[in-house]
């Protein structure tokens, strides 16, 4: 077997994190955190606040995590350090299974989504989304260096947009006074809310991502001092630019404009700033935005069934651990990763054809089963990190938890959270019968 060349960079891996968790979901949410907050400006900004503060702090404490373990897959080596190799195996099958490719599906039906809107066209979505899934792997297989390069690429792309918005949109709405109105006046006859936990469980999707960084800690050059410098800067920097960019639309656009537009909002604004074409234009930036995130999304999940056969545990191992000797990459497991990623793609598609009865949100619930497994890993760092002062090793990893428990509590509150949780488990326990050493 072939082994994994360290190939990527501190900017590389800063781009991973920037770029995974800016894509869709500071454009796809927008409406949606307004809505959940009753359309009141003040309560969905703190919402975003919340949910970064959350991600900011949980990167914080696995950053402490990423200079001690270095392996094959970030979270599954820390939760494998932590409780051993059966814990870290179920937790690799839920990333793979699971988390991993309901997220690529979602960002693939997303870009689609966006570049369908683009063309004219009122069709061809769920297909132009089975091509962005087939060609984006296909990348990842064929050279991953490039996947990489593209990667740094499309995070600047993507930030050029909403520093425009962020800096014209604020200055506009002070001196026209829609930041004050917007701030002063909730939105009216807005659909049921849900609350502060809601909002911030849908931000969770947006702050998203930052974590599959660490699924290339093999592939980094001096991964222990890396990772830690990317996961800080990356996740802080996350955070300032979504509050600017939000307050940016909310100063262009009322509350009730925002919650009418939908998903179609940052490109109303730029159409407003910036007339017709500055909309198409921004069309495109979002295009870029939204496939720079599935792309590092897939950066994971070319390596999800990697790193369980890696330690020679699940099934057909020697097929799946194999690296591809002229590409460097991860071939057998990224078909997998595929494979899976097109099945959740059918569910989500299930949701808008009305085959589940209400709707799957699996853009969001499984973000909060893996704010579980996040919480478990606090209490290892509180139980085994001696040389922490105390803020490293009990505040901070104790504040994380509090976030972790917030977030899930605003799963709890969704629909179909007990179904997803039933499917959640049954797909896990197919696991079992693998989890011995050939």
């Amino acid at each position: 077997m072939e082994d994994l060349q360290r190939k990527y960079g501190f900017w590389t891996a800063s781009a991973m994190v920037i770029g995974i968790v800016i894509g869709s979901g500071v454009f796809f949410k927008a409406d949606d955190v307004l809505i959940a907050s009753g359309g009141n400006l003040t309560t969905a900004l703190l919402a975003w606040l919340i949910g970064g503060s959350i991600m900011v702090v949980t990167a914080y404490v696995f950053s402490q995590i990423a200079t001690r373990v270095e392996r094959v897959n970030g979270v599954v080596d820390y939760f494998e350090e932590a409780y051993g190799e059966k814990a870290g195996y179920l937790v690799a099958w839920f990333m793979t299974f699971i988390y991993y490719p309901t997220l690529v599906a979602v960002l693939a039906w997303i870009s689609a989504n966006y570049s369908i809107g683009l063309l004219g066209l009122e069709s061809g979505v769920w297909w132009l989304s089975s091509i962005y899934l087939v060609f984006f792997f296909g990348l990842n297989c064929a050279s991953p260096v490039l996947a990489g390069k593209w990667q740094v690429s499309a995070t600047a792309i993507k930030l050029i947009p909403l520093f425009l918005v962020a800096g014209v949109g604020i200055i506009s709405g002070l001196i026209s006074g829609q930041t004050v109105q917007s701030f002063s006046e909730t939105a009216q006859n807005v659909p049921k809310g849900g609350g502060l936990a809601v909002a911030t469980l849908a931000t969770a999707f947006a702050y998203e991502g930052w974590i599959i960084a660490t699924c290339i800690n093999a592939e980094l050059r001096d991964a222990k001092k890396t990772l830690p410098k990317a996961l800080l800067l990356g996740s802080i920097t996350v955070v300032v630019i979504y509050m600017l960019y939000y307050l940016g639309i909310s100063g262009v656009l009322s509350n009730d404009e925002i919650i009418k537009a939908g998903d179609n909002a940052p490109v109303q604004v730029f159409s407003i700033i910036f007339g017709r074409l500055g909309g198409t234009l921004l069309t495109v930036f979002v295009i870029i935005s939204c496939l720079g995130t599935l792309n590092g999304l897939i950066m994971g999940s070319t390596r999800g069934m990697f790193s369980i056969a890696s330690r020679d545990l699940g099934p057909c191992s020697n097929f799946f651990k194999k690296v591809n000797a002229t590409s460097n990459s991860t071939v057998n497991s990224a078909l997998l990763g595929l494979c899976l990623s097109a099945f959740w793609l059918m569910v989500w598609y299930g949701n808008f054809a009305g085959w589940w009865g209400q709707f799957m949100d699996i853009s969001e619930l499984p973000i909060a089963f893996l704010y579980v497994i996040y919480i478990s890993l606090y209490i290892f760092v509180m139980r085994r990190f001696d040389d922490l002062g105390i803020f490293g090793r009990f505040i901070a990893p104790f504040l994380a938890g509090c976030g972790s428990l917030y977030i899930i509590w605003g799963a709890v509150q969704k629909d179909m959270f007990i179904q997803f949780l039933i499917i959640t488990v049954v797909i896990t326990l197919c696991g079992l019968p693998f989890m011995k050493k050939k």
